[in-house]
């Protein structure tokens, strides 16, 4: 039998192990999309905290998806590694084209899941990042630091399962991780769940206004 049945009974699990960030006004829970809003669905539901998705691009050098030139995240932020563009010898306006590429659509899926409300207040909050699993934790890494670098007061980490190179890596980056399971051989992030079928965006869409209505009746 599996770890998790499937992404929210996994959330329950994670939310039972981070009990003291429950009905705290500085908390913010941020799920990886798509796969990580179940999970985090459910973390924020139990801690009475709001929920949001933070949109993550890891950018590669066009037909070599082992060749990251850069990194886009939601609010604006973006970083293009320049040694890499150098040691692998991208001309700088075949790479300016991918982040063109990469821009449009982090945009398109920001205006899809948030419509025209403005991005949460990051700044001086502590964030709990969150998706279904890690396998090389560099999405992850890519989040860590755009929250960071938005002025985030503390950043912890939360995923069900990951490998333990992805735990040792992320867990320097982040000031706190809770993962649940840490299986050698680790094959891939649905082996341990039984049901790991894909999350549609209209199922984004309900979750988060799920979260956000749950939010406002506690509230009241």
């Amino acid at each position: 039998m599996n770890p998790f049945l499937d992404r929210r009974e996994a959330g329950r699990q994670l939310a039972a192990r981070l009990g003291e960030y429950a009905n705290r006004p500085d908390v913010t829970v941020f799920a990886l999309p798509r796969g990580g809003l179940p999970v985090a669905y459910e973390i924020a539901r139990t801690l009475s905290v709001p929920m949001d998705v933070f949109l993550i691009r890891k950018v590669y050098k066009l037909g070599r998806d082992d060749v990251l030139i850069g990194t886009l995240a939601s609010g604006g932020f973006e970083t293009v590694d320049s040694n890499a563009l150098a040691r692998h010898r991208i001309d700088p306006h075949d790479a300016e084209r991918e982040l063109v590429r990469a821009r449009r659509e982090i945009a398109e899926q920001e205006r899809m899941y948030r419509g025209n409300a403005p991005a949460p207040r990051i700044a001086g909050r502590t964030i709990i990042l969150v998706y279904d699993g890690m396998a090389t934790g560099e999405s992850m890494l890519g989040a860590i630091a755009a929250v960071r670098a938005m002025g985030a007061a503390q950043v912890i980490v939360a995923v069900p399962v990951a490998t333990p190179n992805a735990l040792a890596i992320v867990g320097r980056a982040a000031d706190a991780f809770v993962c649940l399971e840490t299986p050698e051989p680790f094959y891939r992030i649905g082996v341990w769940y039984d049901d790991f079928a894909p999350v549609s965006d209209a199922s984004v869409l309900f979750l988060l206004d799920s979260a956000a209505r749950g939010l406002r009746a506690a509230a009241a």
